[in-house]
């Protein structure tokens, strides 16, 4: 039978249109001969190279390989900005405001918000879904705002919390999320597991945001000293809660790999731990408005290196997803911690091949 040579492009392009029907053996799409089990190396991704900050005027700044895409520093905001989160490729990221306002930029779509109705309590910050086509927003009552592939799974806005919530984690499954408050008490949601809180201990500073490790499995609070608790599989690296700080954290955001983090501070100063690099900070600049929030810039992630199957490409769009195919036709999908058996996506015996 004669090859026909299709660009691993769209191979991927089809992997990733039909990831469900990847999963699902059928007779017409079975593995073809001579394909094994997988015998993938674990999925490695890198430890992030850059991140935004974001002030309450709107304003970004961006450090390393995070690129500036926009901002809504130059016009007037009916309220402040709180918080962001980056699209999952790194390409773009949005900003949310007290009263639920977006703002998106480069390839952040614009799903819905808040904006225009009237909310019990104050917007004080979001999340993106893991496939990056939609978000939540997070009040200080647990109240939660869902749009685009983002799930609604619960929240605390009906029940009377002790403290406020200050800010939200997404499960890397999209089918969750946890909320914090200010005195560390963790409220989780849909696939979501609790692990600890510090709500039943006495802070030295309140909390004041969060960040979960990218299996799901644990998650890191900081307080506004910049001391750090973590829970589940979520490492200590170290943290500020015994340093003179010159101003306040005020967020976090953790490594792609989940062995590090960073801490930020209203005037922009940046604190790094574990494999988190640094890549600068405001510092020692003077702001318009104060800092408010992070986003780490996730993009470079791969898969260490393939020992097996004769591979012709594998692409990790997100840090939860990969695609793989081999040059007999077989695709490979990784998800949850675990790559998929083989699964036929031609039924030419000749497969796909090329780079």
């Amino acid at each position: 039978m004669t090859r026909e040579r299709i660009s691993i492009g769209l191979v991927m392009a089809m992997v990733a249109a039909l990831c469900g029907a990847l999963l699902a053996v059928s007779t017409a799409g079975a593995a073809q001969p001579g394909a094994k089990s997988p015998h993938f190396a674990p999925v490695t991704p890198g430890a992030g190279a850059g991140y935004w900050l974001v002030g309450t005027d709107g304003g970004i700044f961006n450090y390393g390989t995070a690129g500036f895409y926009g901002s809504a520093g130059g016009i007037h905001l009916n309220a402040p900005v709180v918080g962001m989160a980056a699209t999952p490729d790194g390409a773009g990221y949005w900003e949310d405001a007290t009263d639920g306002g977006i703002f998106n930029y480069g390839d952040a779509g614009f799903y819905g918000s808040a904006g225009g109705i009237h909310l019990n309590k104050p917007v004080v910050g979001m999340a993106a879904a893991p496939d990056g086509r939609g978000y939540w927003e997070d009040a200080t009552d647990g109240g939660i705002f869902n749009y685009g592939t983002a799930g609604f799974y619960g929240s605390a806005g009906g029940i009377h919390l002790n403290k406020s919530v200050v800010g939200m984690a997404a499960a890397p499954d999209g089918k969750g999320y946890w909320l914090v408050a200010s005195d560390g008490g963790i409220f989780n949601y849909g696939s979501a597991s609790f692990y600890g809180s510090t709500g039943s201990i006495a802070l030295n500073k309140p909390v004041v945001g969060m960040a979960a490790t990218p299996d799901g499995k644990g998650y890191w609070l900081v307080a506004s000293d910049g001391g750090i608790f973590n829970y589940g599989d979520a490492g200590f690296y170290g943290s500020t809660g015994g340093m003179k700080i010159n101003a306040p954290i005020v967020g976090m955001a953790a490594t792609p790999d989940g062995k590090g983090y960073w801490l930020v501070a209203s005037d922009g100063g940046i604190f790094n731990y574990g494999d988190a690099g640094f890549y600068g900070s405001t510092g020692g600049m003077k702001l318009n408005a104060p800092i408010v929030g992070m986003a780490a810039e996730v993009s470079g992630f791969t898969p260490t290196a393939v020992t097996s199957n004769n591979l012709v490409q594998v692409s990790c769009p997100t840090t939860t997803w990969c695609a793989a195919v081999d040059q007999n036709g077989n695709a490979y999908t990784y998800s949850n911690g675990t790559w998929s058996a083989a699964v036929a996506v031609s039924g030419a015996s000749g497969g796909f091949y090329g780079v």
